[in-house]
């Protein structure tokens, strides 16, 4: 075991909460600074009259993830979280009047497909399949590792085309040769997710449905790479998850676990400076003035953020700032939380409603970057597994759209009560459940705009997700977990390697705990 070390954290975010109990589990001293009132960063929860909102993430996926973590620690998951599997991953409402239900049965799902086109009813399992190969391939040097180099990429391909995969568990059988040859085929390719997806169905309702994936870590469908086939492979292959009682029970629960191991956690605590001393980050400086020393420093707050904001202009490396704020943010997001005295039984938990010009969706997305005229609406009702979520007879619906990241001439202040509205006239048109009643109906609401997504987490141009991955180069321009100019300063959390999401930064925090291990064995 590595020598204890006293390591200041900033941020307790699902990352930073990770990182420490795997810090604690080597014998180090872990001390959080969090600036928030409560843990658990973007993963947050609102209660307001009565009803229960989870502010961020609204679904779990590769759950053992959460409970390899806990078994590190010696627990069993079950001990601090009921996590529940959902028949219907999503519900998806189209334009024209279709609606299709994303059943968690690979037999019902494929059936389903079949009902729009009887071709992409078997398409589906040929594009489980291959995106299973992608997975095993791409995994160990983009998900489980830190980032490496083209030549790391190239001896860990050639270990898997030797060997296969290994890494995660699949009903599916082992794949072969060729299988696993056309798997890195697509993960260097320069097709993008759309294109990869249309190579697999003919329908455009189910193109779309794998199209929306792109949007799991901020990005565009026409841009992100196929090897992102990926992320509808992970929610299809093993379903969508809940945590009864909400999605911040997980924060609740790694918060709990923490601090059995001896974590100090520290809330309300706004850091002011990262302190560094001839070349070594020693520490840092609170906004009460405070000076908090450590032997390292791991900063789960925003990359960009970090360095723009909490390093001194003396030892702030200019043009690395220049590069870090050249790479495109992520998408952010707008949301509403209406507590409603009905209940709309038409909605499953999750739900897609679908704009019907989608390549025009994300051009207002990446490249006017205006909230979008005809936007694809997300809602999240999570009464229907967790009745306690909301008064009896009522429903507690959060409703997202995705929005672009703040720029000079973004007005939320100005914008958002009016772009309320027209997402609750757009939800109104769909004929497949009559929403046209909802204004009469709410009873309590909270609204969230980019702006709040910057000033509370400190999130790099309200970005939701960090940095974008719609440039091919993505995944080796991403932020590392180790600072490149300063010695014991980390990084952990969605907008550094390997990216967003509740399981990647939980992994970042394995993988940012192992870094130490590695440099102070």
């Amino acid at each position: 075991m590595s020598v204890q070390k006293q390591i200041l954290l900033i941020g307790a975010g699902i990352g930073g909460l990770s990182v420490a109990i795997h810090l604690a589990l080597q014998g180090h001293a872990v001390h959080i600074v969090e600036r928030q009132p409560q843990v658990g960063g973007k993963l947050n929860h609102i209660a307001l009259d009565g009803f229960s909102f989870d502010t961020g993430p609204s679904l779990v996926t590769m759950p053992y993830v959460l409970r390899e973590l806990f078994a590190t620690a010696g627990r069993s998951i079950e001990e601090y979280l009921d996590l529940q599997s959902l028949d219907i991953t999503c519900r998806y409402f189209y334009r024209d009047g279709a609606l299709l239900n994303a059943w968690r049965d690979h037999d019902k799902l494929a059936q389903e497909f079949a009902r729009f086109n009887p071709e992409d009813g078997a398409a589906f399992w040929r594009f489980l399949k291959h995106a299973r190969t992608i997975f095993d391939a791409s995994a160990n040097p983009f998900l489980y590792h830190s980032r490496g180099g083209p030549l790391d990429l190239f001896q860990t391909f050639l270990r898997y085309i030797q060997q296969g995969g290994g890494d995660v568990s699949t009903q599916l059988r082992k794949s072969t040769l060729p299988e696993r040859l056309g798997a890195i085929a697509t993960a260097l390719s320069s097709e993008s997710l759309d294109q990869h997806i249309r190579t697999f169905f003919t329908d455009e309702h189910i193109r779309q449905l794998f199209a929306r994936y792109a949007t799991y870590n901020g990005s565009s469908p026409y841009q992100l790479g196929a090897v992102y086939s990926i992320i509808p492979y992970v929610e299809l292959a093993d379903g969508g998850w809940y945590p009864r009682g909400g999605m911040y029970t997980i924060a609740q629960a790694l918060e709990r676990l923490a601090c059995e191991l001896g974590v100090c956690i520290e809330t309300n605590q706004n850091v002011r400076r990262i302190l560094v001393e001839h070349g070594r980050a020693r520490g840092v400086v609170l906004a009460d003035g405070r000076v908090l020393r450590s032997d390292l420093v791991v900063a789960n707050s925003d990359v960009v953020t970090t360095y723009r904001e909490l390093l001194s202009p003396a030892v702030r490396k200019r043009r690395l700032v220049r590069r870090l704020e050249h790479l495109e943010p992520s998408s952010s997001g707008f949301v509403m939380m209406l507590g409603t005295n009905k209940q709309y039984p038409a909605l499953a938990h999750h739900n897609i409603f679908f704009s019907d010009d989608y390549p025009a969706e994300f051009e207002d997305l990446f490249v006017r970057k205006l909230p979008q005229r005809n936007p694809t609406i997300y809602i999240n009702a999570t009464t229907r597994s967790d009745p306690g979520q909301a008064p009896d007879g009522h429903e507690n619906l959060f409703i997202l759209v995705n929005t672009p990241a703040l720029t000079e001439q973004s007005n939320w202040q100005r914008d958002a009560l009016p772009y309320r509205d027209h997402l609750l006239d757009r939800l109104a048109s769909y004929q497949q459940i009559d929403l046209r009643d909802i204004r009469a109906h709410i009873v309590a609401e909270t609204l969230l705009t980019p702006l709040d997504f910057q000033r509370n987490y400190g999130a790099n141009a309200g970005s939701i997700y960090g940095l974008s991955s719609n440039a091919r180069m993505a995944p080796f321009t991403r932020p590392g977990n180790r600072a490149p100019d300063i010695a014991g300063l980390y990084f952990v959390g969605g907008s550094t390697h390997p990216g967003g999401g509740v399981p990647l930064v939980m992994l970042s925090g394995k993988i940012v705990a192992g870094l130490i291990a590695e440099d102070y064995a």
